[in-house]
């Protein structure tokens, strides 16, 4: 039987709404639970999965000033620690600077993505990183990596990176680099290089030049740090790597420079401008930097990299039209000034598909090709053990059309050019997937896929695992949760051997 404890609510201050994205799968929860050994709905939990899923999520506590953008949410962390056939959860707010200022305040002090910053206080109150715009809380709710044995929350417009126990969640302040952390933050979407122990990341903001790129050792000191010089301000998103380079972006989809200069930041699409990929060696300068065009996009995530001869190769979901027009099929009606926030968290108004770039380090050349024309792909995982290398398979997101909540796992062979499509199943919504890999499997794709998914109609939420090589029979076993969950961003999954003790971080 389950050992259930309540350890902690935080105290809402939300008042009731109709609002798409503080309803339904997106409702927010504010218990903290700790369960050891989660009851079997169906299956048995696999003996050989031995690790830590960790997903990250919005989760706003307080009624927001003005128009709520779901990015805006309170990070909340969701463990599922496996372990001798069974597995426990554990759910905690991350306590960054701006959750326990607007804690103590009993009221939101930031406003958000969709509002005027003016109407936020002092952006700088007790300590909060304000981030690429300037303006906003450092919610640290957008991604999640574990490195050098600790789980590291980090915000997509950079800020802090608050640090956790892998598996009790218990907070260890923020990641200081022995206080060299960059004054600029740090974005979502470091990376973890597990066969170097090595972190990767960048920064970006206002101020020239514009984006960071540094490297931090497996000892959490910082190794390297270098600008990568931009025209203006620019939104990346995510990097990749090689065994030997680093891969970061310059799209042409950022801030009106125009309407920046009168403190609005309102995206615009410049369809006659390039692409550009700035590859440099891991441990290279600026002036090492080799830059490639491409066709006019904006990409979200990549799902790896690898080095083939002359060629730089690089997969990722390409968007068709980055700047969707507000009236798409599918959005549901919303209160006006909305409008914009619907499709720009749709990824099938955004026509993403998973994709790939090549690019020749000795003619200098780029070619592009389509992997799988569907569209609405994204939020995509690998083997981890293959990041850098060569991968054969994918396993991508499928987007419910005009929501930011997913219907379906997509596996990709990308050797022999075929998916296998995997429904949630009708109202039930699931999370970016981890993938376990199987202690001595003999291949890419030996190992799990774990999910977290929310069933509107049974109204719980469960974790769910997949056997990653042969997903379509369904899954391997259910989890019930304590509650029902808010869906969320990014996941990762960290094996047992990467995990330290809490004593030892």
């Amino acid at each position: 039987m389950p050992t259930t404890r309540l350890v902690g609510e935080a105290k809402s201050t939300i008042q009731p709404t109709d609002h798409p994205y503080l309803t339904g799968a997106w409702t927010p929860v504010h218990k903290e639970y700790e369960v050891l050994g989660l009851e079997v709905l169906e299956g048995a939990v696999p003996k050989d999965l031995a690790g830590v899923y960790i997903r990250n999520s919005e989760n706003p506590v307080h009624e927001p000033i003005g128009r709520y953008h779901p990015f805006d949410g309170d990070a909340m962390l969701h463990s599922v620690h496996f372990h001798d056939g069974q597995a426990d959860y554990r759910n905690r707010f991350v306590r960054t600077k701006g959750f326990e200022a607007e804690r103590k305040a009993g009221r939101a002090l930031w406003a958000g993505l969709a509002e005027d910053p003016r109407k936020s206080e002092d952006p700088t109150h007790n300590g909060n990183f304000p981030g690429a715009q300037g303006s906003l809380k450092d919610s640290s709710s957008t991604d999640v990596v574990v490195h050098a044995g600790r789980v590291l929350s980090l915000m997509y417009q950079c800020g802090e990176m608050y640090a956790s126990d892998p598996v009790t969640l218990e907070p260890l302040g923020t990641e200081t680099l022995e206080g060299r952390a960059p004054a600029e933050g740090v974005s979502a979407h470091a990376k973890v290089d597990e066969s170097t122990g090595e972190m990767l990341f960048f920064n970006y903001s206002k101020k020239a030049p514009y984006m960071h790129y540094g490297v931090v050792g497996p000892d959490r000191k910082l190794k390297h740090f270098t600008p990568i010089p931009l025209p203006g301000p620019r939104l990346p998103h995510d990097m990749c790597y090689t065994k030997n380079y680093s891969i970061l972006n310059d799209f042409p989809l950022f801030w009106d420079p125009k309407l920046l200069e009168q403190g609005i930041h309102a995206n615009k699409f410049h369809q006659k401008i390039k692409s550009r990929f700035a590859v440099i060696p891991r441990y290279g300068s600026a002036d090492q930097i080799r830059w490639f065009e491409a066709s006019p996009t904006f990409v979200l995530h990549w799902t790896n990299a690898y080095e083939e001869g002359d060629e730089i190769v690089l997969d990722g979901f390409h968007q068709m039209n980055p700047s969707p027009s507000s009236r798409q099929p599918h959005c549901p009606e919303v209160p006006k000034g909305y409008e914009r926030m619907m499709v720009y968290l749709s990824t099938s108004a955004m026509q993403s598909r998973l994709y790939r770039w090549r690019f020749n380090l000795t003619t200098g050349a780029t070619t592009e090709q389509v992997l799988d024309p569907t569209v609405g792909l994204e939020f995509g995982v690998i083997n981890n053990k293959f990041a850098g290398r060569r991968n054969r398979y994918v396993y991508s997101t499928v987007g419910k059309p005009g929501w930011f909540l997913f219907t379906a796992l997509v596996k990709h062979d990308l050797d022999a050019q075929t998916s296998v499509h995997v429904s949630f199943g009708p109202d039930r919504y699931g999370s970016e997937p981890g993938f376990a890999p199987r202690p001595g499997g003999s291949s890419e794709d030996d190992g799990y896929l774990v999910t977290l998914v929310t069933d509107m109609a049974a109204d719980r939420s469960e974790v769910v695992v997949y056997d990653a090589k042969n997903p379509a029979p369904g899954p391997v076993c259910r989890l019930l949760l304590p509650q029902r969950i808010s869906s969320g961003t990014h996941a990762t999954w960290a094996c047992a051997d990467r995990l330290v003790p809490s004593s030892r971080l």
